[in-house]
Order: C-alpha cells, then structure tokens, then sequence
C-alpha cells in the first residue's frame, strides 16, 4: 500500500491471495511533472510535438462539461483536462500549489487573499487569461441563478454557503482586479479550506467570453435527460487539452499547441463509456482502450494473468447509506440506531471491495488527520436492532431503498451487489426493505439528493481537496432534501471549524463535529473503499492522485 497521507502509486497484483501488493511497470510522477527516466520510455515531450493518442474507458458519460455545475467524477475527469483553476495539487502530498496563480498571500485576519496570476497564457478561444477572467468567474458563482443550480448540491455553495441572493450568509464578498495580473478576493469570514477548495475542479476558470457566447447559465439543452446549457458542450479553458467532439459514448480531445505548461506525448485523448466492468477489462485485455478507472474485485485476477497493471490510489472516498428523515418514522433516533446496528460492515466489504478498503465509522478519511477516536459506535448487533425497532414502534412498513445500477464508481464498485448485501441484512432484522433500482445515466443522483419517496439510498463523495470540510461540509454543512436532516447545533459547529486555523483547535473542532454526527445518525458510513486503475504495459508513468487531480499530459508512454 502507498504511504499514509502520501499520493504515490503503488500496484495491485492478485497471486495466490487478492489484493496482494507489489511493485510493477509504471513510475510514479514527481511534483515537476516529469515522469522518472526509463530506456524504454518515449523522447521527452519537451523536444516533440505531441502525437500520441490514449484511449480511457470510463464507467459512466459526462453530465456535461461545465465543471461549476457537475457533480459526478466523469464529468470532472475530463474537464480537468481541459480547464484549471488558480490552485493545483501536489502529486505527491495532495497539498495545495500554484497553476494559474504563480502565488498568493493571506491576510491577517483570514479575510483577504491576493493572487499573483501567470503572465502570457490564453484560453482556447484566444481570450487572455488575466484578473478580470478570473473575477468573472468568481463573480458568476456567486451570482448563479435559482434556475441553474439543479438540486443545490453544487460545490460553491458547499464551500461558501450561500449566493448573492442571499449576502448575509454568503462567506464570498467580492472579487477585484487590482491590476491586470492580480486579483484580490474578500471574504466575509476567514475559511481555512479557501485555498485547497480551489484546487477543486469545479473551481476550474473558464474563458468569460465563451461562457457568455454559449449562455452557461441558461440550461436550455437536454442531454441524456439532464438539463444543461450550450456551455456545457463548448468548454473553453487554458488546460493541456480542448474538447474536439462528444457524440454519444465517445468525449474526444486534442492537444492545446498553445498550452503554457508541459504538453506531454499525447496529442489525442478519447474518453469512451462501458458501463460495465466486463466490458471495460475485455477492451483492455484487446488493446481497444489503453485504461479504464474503477477496477472491481473481480477484474483483478484476470488483469494479472494478462500481465496488466493495477495503480491504487490511497482512499480518499467515503460510501454511505443515506437516510431521508422526510420519510415517515425515519426521524425517529432509535429507528436510525436499529438501521445501524443492523449492518455488519465487515461482512459488506468481503468479496466486494478491493483488499485494503477499510470500515467506516465516520465520514473524513485518516488521510486528513481530524479522525475523532470517541465517536459512537454502532458495531454490528441484530439484537439490539430488533429491540430498538419494537422501542421505535415499527410496525413493517415498506422502507423504498434505491441504489444505482449500472455504474462504477470509487465508492461504489459494485452497486448492485452492494445492494444485495444490505439489503439481506436489514430485512434479517425484521425490515421491510423495498428495492428501488434507478439507472445512473437516469440522473440517479437527483433521485436521491431531492425530495421523493424514499426511505435509504446508496451514495457516496469522493473528494476533491484536501480538507475535512470537503466531507462534513458537503453532506452536512447545510440543510438538503437528501438527507432532510436539521441540526442547527451541527451547522454551528461546521460553521465555526470552517474559520479555524489548522492546529489543534481546529482537529478538535472537526473530532467534535464527528462525535456529534455518530450521536445523530443523518447517515451511516460504510466503508473508505480502495479504488485502483488499469493499464495496458504500453504506459510507462500514469499520475495517480487521491484526489482524482489526474491530468494526462503527465502521462508517459512506452517506444512500440
């Protein structure tokens, strides 16, 4: 397994034992970018123009391309292709660096920062990048109307609580361009996770006139029976990559010639959708694709016998099963004690999640460090489920249970199987469980995160940067119709960590805000599942982050 805490690679290889580790081909990528040095890899991208074309599989389509208003990792795995935002990631650390901004300074009271942007860069339509792009963007966020924000669970709000409609609440206040290459951004409170949500990419930085030309705040356009706006199909960014064409299961993309940074070896990168995991491994295994993310426990022998590669990545994603407390009698505390209790989580990970996968009993990763080792527990007891059903007064009312189907994702290999296991476990303590399977690419997502009826729901975050808020913000940071859940003594707690600085202050407040979750039970986590990529031998180094920040013209290439 990769260090605690570290973004390095490290490689599957299933043997006598699945899931057993060791070292293989590729080479991770260090902090500059480069690939380490191989006889067998391709000349430096530095001395060639790009000419090399990698075909990814993914699990699902796009939602669409504008990063401010997906929610789902297909949608980002290519738009950070082709957009950036003021902040990267460190490859190695996960910790916040400089991308579009050379640099910044915080002020004292937490309230001001003052970005030093990169000189000489252009989007893909030729507009210059500069500090009124940027304060353009900012201020579209902040401004987004009613009609654009879907179900509301968009990273903005998550992140800065509220819109222009609504001041008083929202920790933005303004974004000013001090001159043409510095930008200074106040809030209205200090945020510790200002500058690694940045790094987020739905904080990625579009080209203002693009944005304007194809009205991205309008979702007037269907696709795939989601609502988006004609920006959504037109992303312009400064990223190594432009989109070419999205026809059906098919995202092309070519090289940026005028990309500021590292072109690499690639010069066309194709995204294709197999939404199942058979398909994706038989489309490696005959050199159709070149990768696919998202291995699942029954890929793995099979990709070792045909000398494939498995890159895992440190966990960095939570499933849970939610709990709509709209439901009837699903407010009630012991009726959510009796669901958790009913659950053996080492049983759910068995079989179905990749070997290293950890139970969850709480919904930040170790990786961040804020863990609480006082939260309360709700260990694996049908017993006591039984009785705290009869003290609830349940008298077998059907409970509409959905989960997605054919899908992958980095919290949920599996969903149907997954499914098949909770369920079996919470009808054997006297449940009346009501299978509701909805098909991901039917906007699974706004089924279970807006009102309906619905008792239980499969879901999970992977995260984007690198703080606790990324978790706890997310799910509980405001009220939603996922969860129907209302805390105000949670939200002041989120509140108040959100302004602390890092220290000792600030992991006690987040412990103490783990503490009460587990009391409340809004949701009961499952598991820090393991998720890994495949590879053909042709690829020599593949940036794997936790983060998912996997931008492919660090991708290097062996001669063929």
């Amino acid at each position: 397994m990769t260090d605690s805490g570290m973004g390095r690679r490290s490689f599957l290889r299933a043997g006598a034992l699945l899931g057993a580790l060791t070292l293989v081909g590729c080479t991770a990528t260090p902090p500059d970018g480069n690939a380490t040095a191989s006889a067998s890899v391709s000349a430096s991208a530095s001395s060639s123009a790009p000419n090399a074309t990698f075909t990814f599989a993914t699990a699902a389509r796009p939602s669409g391309l504008d990063p401010a208003l997906a929610t789902d990792t297909e949608s980002h795995r290519v738009t950070r292709q082709i957009m950036e935002g003021l902040i990267g990631v460190d490859p190695l650390t996960s910790a916040p660096t400089a991308l579009l901004a050379e640099s910044w300074t915080e002020s004292e009271d937490g309230r001001t920062y003052t970005f030093s942007l990169r000189k000489n860069i252009t989007f893909h339509d030729g507009e210059p990048f500069n500090a009124d792009a940027v304060c353009a963007n900012f201020d579209r966020w902040y401004n987004l109307p009613v009609s654009a924000r879907g179900s509301d669970n968009l990273a903005y709000k998550a992140v800065f609580n509220a819109y222009s409609d609504s001041p008083e609440l929202a920790v933005y206040k303004s974004c000013t361009a001090v001159d043409e290459y510095t930008v200074r951004v106040e809030l209205a409170t200090r945020l510790t996770g200002f500058i690694p949500a940045l790094a987020s990419p739905e904080f990625a930085l579009s080209s203002p006139k693009a944005m304007n030309q194809f009205r991205a705040d309008a979702l007037s356009m269907e696709k795939d029976g989601q609502k988006i706006s004609d920006y959504a199909l037109h992303p312009v960014g400064t990223g190594p990559f432009m989109l070419e064409s999205w026809v059906d299961d098919e995202v092309r993309l070519t090289a940026n010639p005028d990309y500021w940074g590292e072109r690499g070896q690639i010069s066309t990168v194709v995204f294709s959708t197999m939404t199942s995991p058979e398909s994706r491994l038989r489309a490696l295994k005959s050199g159709q694709v070149d990768g696919y993310d998202l291995v699942t426990v029954a890929d793995v022998d099979d990709l070792a016998r045909n000398g494939l590669q498995i890159l895992q990545r440190d966990p960095y994603s939570v499933l849970y099963l939610g709990i709509n407390q709209a439901f009837p009698g699903m407010d009630d505390l012991k009726m959510r004690q009796a669901i958790a209790h009913a659950i053996d989580k080492g049983a759910l990970l068995d079989g179905l999640f990749l070997n290293g996968s950890k139970q969850a009993n709480q919904f930040v990763p170790e990786k961040l460090g804020v863990t609480s080792g006082s939260v309360t527990g709700y260990g694996y007891d049908p017993e006591q489920a039984v009785e705290l059903l009869k003290e609830a007064g349940y008298n077998g009312a059907e409970l509409p249970f959905y989960y997605p189907r054919h899908v992958t994702r980095a919290y949920l290999p599996t969903p149907e199987r997954v499914y098949a296991e909770l369920s079996r476990q919470l009808t054997a303590v006297g449940l009346n469980i009501k299978p509701v399977p909805v098909e991901w690419s039917d906007d699974y997502l706004h089924s279970v995160q807006t009102s309906g009826d619905r008792a239980l729901h499969l879901l999970g975050i992977s995260g984007t940067y690198n703080d606790p808020d990324n978790f706890v913000g997310t799910l509980f940071g405001s009220y939603t119709e996922e969860l129907a859940y209302d805390d105000t003594q949670l939200l002041s707690k989120i509140d108040r960590a959100r302004t602390l600085q890092s220290g000792p202050e600030h992991t006690e407040a987040y412990t103490a805000i783990a503490d009460r979750i587990s009391t409340r039970i809004p949701a009961v986590p499952l598991a820090f599942p393991i998720s890994a990529l495949a590879l053909s031998p042709r690829v020599a180094a593949y940036p794997t982050s936790p983060l998912l920040n996997e931008v492919f013209n660090r991708i290097e290439l062996r001669d063929e």
